[in-house]
């Protein structure tokens, strides 16, 4: 029998939520190869990353729920000198064969990872130029002065030195095609004025991980119509009104702010899981505090039924056991649509501006 070479990851993920990221990554290590792929060491508690070993080459960043970004780990730096933190990791870079198209000095998102980031933003450009003169990691200008062509920089894999602490390193590297676009995994949002509420960015965030600028622009159009289930005070409907959507904000609370009088914005003083729309929408958007499996049956239930053609809703987790909670509730949503034969295409993620919580993208797909 073949044994596939275990390869090491690194997997940035919400702190607290450790566990899920990596039995997630194993489950799908486990379903290419389902006789092995063993995580070898403890998973630790509040770090903000998994360090795991599976005998898996490959795995799909697309369909991991938990983690914020996928890494291929090819080297640890277990004591960095304090006064040449440079040298050791130059010759650990020097060793891999590739050529990078961009550099990223990563920390985990939590306090202790703060305060190792005044130090990566120092250290950054003194690794960057000694990269350069290597030739391990492209500029973006090319032998005759000019600039080359950005896509080629995005062609190339990514560069990631990733700092526990200021003495330790994890070396590895990223497909721009198979990882997240941002640094950290994290897609910041910048909060707007007007937003009644917080809640805003999970929507603008999601709305950023799950559509390309192509898919924006063809599927938030102005004139469009939509619900928004449980949308008091109306972060949520913001994210809609700003691109022109007509929005029908069902909730027994108050709208709030601009939205309060917004000419684009019904107001209905109802029951989100009894209303029922007069005619069809373009999108459902939901976040409301309810049990996943609920809440998952009232989006099934809209797709059957041909209220709308896409939605965005967010499925609160319980405080223990959030991977089962969430296979039950999209397995449910997948039953539900495949017995009724609809096409569609369905993508979940915890973004960064959830809590406990994952966000949610489902849309009618043709054929």
């Amino acid at each position: 029998m073949t044994h596939t070479k275990q390869q090491d990851w690194l997997l940035y993920c919400r702190p607290g939520f450790e566990q899920d990221c990596a039995q997630e990554a194993l489950r799908q290590a486990k379903q290419q190869r389902p006789i092995i792929g063993v995580e070898q060491a403890p998973i630790a508690a509040d770090t903000g990353y998994v360090q795991i070993a599976l005998n898996a080459q490959s795995l799909s960043y697309k369909d991991l729920i938990f983690a914020r970004q996928l890494i291929r780990l090819e080297h640890s730096i277990e004591a960095l000198p304090e006064r040449d933190r440079l040298t050791p990791l130059l010759a650990a870079i020097a060793k891999l064969p590739q050529t990078f198209g961009a550099l990223w000095l990563e920390v985990a998102d939590t306090n202790d990872g703060k305060t190792v980031s005044a130090f990566t933003r120092r250290f950054q450009p003194l690794l960057e130029t000694a990269l350069r003169e290597q030739g391990k990691l492209q500029d973006g200008v090319s032998e005759d002065g000019t600039q080359t062509e950005s896509y080629k920089l995005n062609h190339l894999p990514r560069l990631h030195v990733f700092f526990p602490d200021k003495s330790s390193a994890l070396i590895g590297t990223s497909d721009p095609y198979n990882s997240s676009s941002s640094l950290m995994g994290i897609h910041r949002q910048n909060m707007p004025a007007e937003a009644p509420s917080r809640s805003t960015l999970k929507l603008a965030e999601a709305i950023e991980v799950f559509m390309d600028k192509g898919e924006q622009s063809r599927l938030l159009r102005a004139g469009m119509t939509a619900i928004d289930l449980g949308a008091a005070p109306g972060g949520w409907s913001w994210q809609m009104v700003k691109r022109g959507i007509r929005v029908a904000a069902v909730d027994n609370g108050p709208m709030k702010g601009v939205l309060a009088k917004h000419p684009l914005v019904e107001h209905l003083r109802q029951d989100g899981f009894k209303f029922a729309p007069r005619k069809a929408v373009d999108w459902l958007i939901c976040d409301m505090v309810e049990k996943p499996a609920k809440v998952a049956d009232l989006m099934a239930a809209w797709f059957v039924a041909g209220w709308c053609k896409h939605a965005i809703f967010n499925l609160k987790l319980p405080m223990k056991q959030h991977l089962s909670a969430v296979d039950s509730a999209l397995g449910a949503i997948r039953k539900k649509l495949d017995d009724d034969g609809i096409n569609y295409r369905m993508s979940a993620k915890q973004l960064y501006h959830d809590r406990e919580e994952i966000t949610v993208f489902l849309t009618k797909t043709k054929g």
